[in-house]
Parts: C-alpha cells; structure tokens; sequence
C-alpha cells in the first residue's frame, strides 16, 4: 500500500511538472497568435508605407519633369523669336538693297548724260551705304538650331536601381513618462519614478535623472543607470525641488521628460539610526528610545541630515541613574562613537550632569552653566543653519548662552551616553517661539 501511494505522488508530481508545462504550451501559442495578427497588421503597414513613399517618389520626379519641360519651352521660344528677329530684319534690308539695284539699272539705261551726272554722286553714294549694311555675320545665324541641354539622368538612375530596404537603424529613445502618482517626498528625501512609452521601436539602455538645488538653480546629475525608480536623500528640508528624466541608448540622448515640483517637509521626522550608532548602544520603541550596555559613554545619530534651514528635536530623559554625563549635540557622519560626543572635531555638544552643562568641541569644556538634568528632563537642542548656530535648552530654558557659532555644512543630531542613561527621541517639532531666556553661565 505504502508503494502505491508513493508512486501516486511521484505520478501527481510529474502531472504537476506537465501542467505547468501544458499552461506555458497554452501562454506560448497565445502569444504566437498575437505575433500572428501583429505580422499581418504591420505588413499592411509597411506596404502602404512603400506604396506611399514610391508615390512620392513618382510624384516629385513628375514635378521636376514639369520643371525641366518648362526650361525646354522657355529655351525653344527664345530660338525661334531670335531667327524670326534675324528673318524680318534680313527680309527688310533685302528689299531695300533689291529695290535700289533695280533703280540703279534703270538709270543706267537712260540715254541722258546730263541727267546721270546730276545723280550719279548720290546714287554711288547710297550703294555704298546699302552695301554697308551687310556687314560681316549679317548673314549668319544667330542661334543654333541645336538644344545646349543635356539632363544627367544616370545618377537618378542608379539611385532607383539601389532603392530597397536597409536595416533599421536605432532611434534616440523617446520621452520617459513620469509615474506621479508613484512620485512622493519623505523628510528631505524625493523617491520619482518614471517609465518607457508603450508602443516605442526604440532601444533604451538607461536613464539620466536631473534635479535642481531646491532653490530654482541649474539642473544636476543626481542619478544614471537601468532603474525606473530612484530616491535621493540628503536634500534641503522645507524647499521645492524640480526634477526631470531622459533616457538614451547608443544613437544619442531622448528629450527631458516633463518637470514635476516636489516639496521637501517643513520639519524632520526620524529616528536614532540603528546602522551608525555603536555596537553597545541599545535602541528600542522603534528606534526613538537609546540606551547602552556599556558603562562607558558611546555615539548614536539620528537618520537625519541637516544643511540648511532651522530644526529643533527634543530627547526626554527618561531614565538617569548614579549622576552620568550624557551629551547632547550634532555630528558629522564619521564621528567618532566609543567616547563621549564633543571630543573630536567632528561633534558639537553640550553634556550634562544632574547640577551643571558643559558646551564641548575638540574636548574643549566651556561656558559652565549651573542647571542639569534627572529623571523626566526634557533636552531640546535647536540648530539654526540660516544663522549657523546651536543652542541647547534643558526644560524649554535657554541653557547658557549659544553655544556654537559659525556652524556650517551638514550635520546629524547625536547624543553620547552610557547605561545609567535612557532618552527618548521627539522629531517633527516646530521651532519653539516661546523657549525662556538664557541661563547665566559660570566659569
């Protein structure tokens, strides 16, 4: 019985294996049909193309006969208007110089002496001017009865002679339609997406994507390659972008797409970035709540990156045991993470204990401040890089004076503590107008 069954499944696997096969075969014959209908729609196509194309051909060269016809008319006209010219004016003199002769014979007969001498002068004189008249070439043609025109026909000839089809060469790829409804803003983030036209007989090899500085600048490469989707992170918050997209393969670059406007948020919304925090730090609560395993102080940043505008984040102490000194502040990316925040150049703080802040950079301690943090405080740290400044507040006061100035490039929140310490993040804030005045720092 067991075999039975077993053979049952190898046969149902096999059967299955067959089917999948039969519903390619069907898929397959479906689609050769289609190739079927589309050879016999694009033959009808192509014929009426070259019968179209032919027909110009016939009707340009019936033009250019006509042309050339009336050339042979206008040369044939002057000709003839020339040898009639030349016939009247020839008939003319011919009279005259008969009709003279004749006079002249008739005087000579006349048997009165007297008479010739008194008109021989004049009559010697107006056959001189008769014969005169008939100077030399008078009485040759001026035009030739043969037409100086000949049509080079041979090249034209060849060319029919070679008229057939070529290969079809590769189009510049056309206009890459942009998906709105798939473009969208995160933060200072912009995801666009984009595709080929249907329909299209040209190759594409990949995009160029183009943004401007969300200020109304130039256009820039922001991304080249196959995908139809791109994000770019790290722009400006509260600024609108314009973007566009061209695509290009091996006979050049399409046009630009239509430019679609894309609105960076107003305030910043993130998260303490589990990727760049030390491995002894603890996130949780979605990544809004740090704290470490370690009782040495370590480095975390938020996802966020800042360049330009103001941005106010607050942290909530949410657990402070034994008097630690977490510090709060900004850093650069490549900060270093396995000491207190502030002791390198590349972090801005201000760390604190449960009496007294300290503002640190390059572990250099200043501006102490009576004032500090336990369980429950609130730290807001407000970054203004329109005025390149940062200011820490600890329960919506103002902690000591501003603590840095001439802060300028881009920065990610940071904050430095160790396990005595527990902090939550609060992102999506609008800039306080109402935070109270300074406290006074000591030495």
């Amino acid at each position: 019985m067991g075999m039975v069954l077993s053979l049952h499944a190898q046969l149902s696997q096999a059967l299955n294996g067959v089917s999948d096969k039969a519903k390619e075969a069907k898929e397959f014959l479906v689609q050769l049909k289609h190739i079927l209908q589309q050879i016999q729609e694009n033959g009808l196509d192509y014929e009426a193309c070259l019968v179209a194309q032919c027909d110009a051909l016939v009707d340009a060269l019936t033009r250019q006969k006509a042309k050339l016809l009336t050339k042979v008319t206008k040369e044939r006209e002057h000709k003839l208007k020339m040898v009639w010219d030349q016939i009247n004016h020839c008939t003319l003199k011919l009279r005259q110089s008969t009709g003279l002769m004749e006079y002249c014979l008739e005087v000579i007969k006349e048997n009165d002496p007297s008479g010739f001498l008194q008109i021989s002068d004049a009559l010697i004189k107006r056959v001189q001017v008769s014969q005169e008249q008939w100077v030399k070439g008078a009485l040759e043609p001026k035009v030739s009865a043969e037409f100086e025109l000949t049509l080079d026909s041979e090249p034209l000839l060849q060319a029919i002679h070679q008229l057939d089809f070529v290969q079809m060469k590769c189009r510049v790829p056309p206009v890459p339609l942009l998906q709105l409804e798939k473009c969208c803003t995160r933060n200072n983030s912009v995801t666009l997406a984009w595709r080929t036209p249907p329909f299209t007989h040209s190759t594409v090899d990949g995009y160029i994507l183009e943004l401007d500085d969300g200020d109304g600048g130039q256009f820039r490469e922001v991304y080249v390659g196959k995908e139809t989707l791109c994000t770019i992170d790290g722009l400006h918050f509260n600024s609108t972008y314009n973007a566009r997209v061209k695509a290009f393969n091996s006979s050049g670059v399409g046009p630009y797409s239509k430019t679609v406007v894309l609105q960076t948020s107003d305030v910043a919304w993130f998260t303490f970035d589990p990727n760049s925090g030390h491995r002894d730090i603890i996130l949780s609560n979605d990544n809004q709540t740090a704290t470490c395993s370690s009782y040495d102080d370590r480095v975390v940043l938020g996802t966020a990156a800042f360049s330009k505008g103001v941005h106010y984040w607050e942290l909530h102490v949410d657990r402070y045991d034994n008097h630690p000194d977490p510090a709060f502040g900004v850093a650069r990316a490549s900060v270093v993470k396995d000491t207190m925040l502030g002791k390198d150049d590349k972090a801005w703080a201000m760390y604190v204990d449960s009496k007294r802040s300290w503002f640190m950079h390059c572990s250099s301690h200043t501006n102490r401040t009576e004032g500090g943090v336990c369980k429950g405080a609130t730290v807001g740290v407000l970054l203004d890089l329109n005025e390149h400044t940062l200011t820490f507040f600890i329960n919506g006061q103002q902690q000591g004076p501003t603590a840095f100035s001439h802060v300028d490039g881009v920065f990610m929140p940071a904050l430095s503590l160790n396990r005595n310490v527990q902090v939550t993040l609060h992102t999506g804030l609008e800039v306080p107008t109402n935070l109270g005045r300074p406290k006074l720092s000591g030495n």
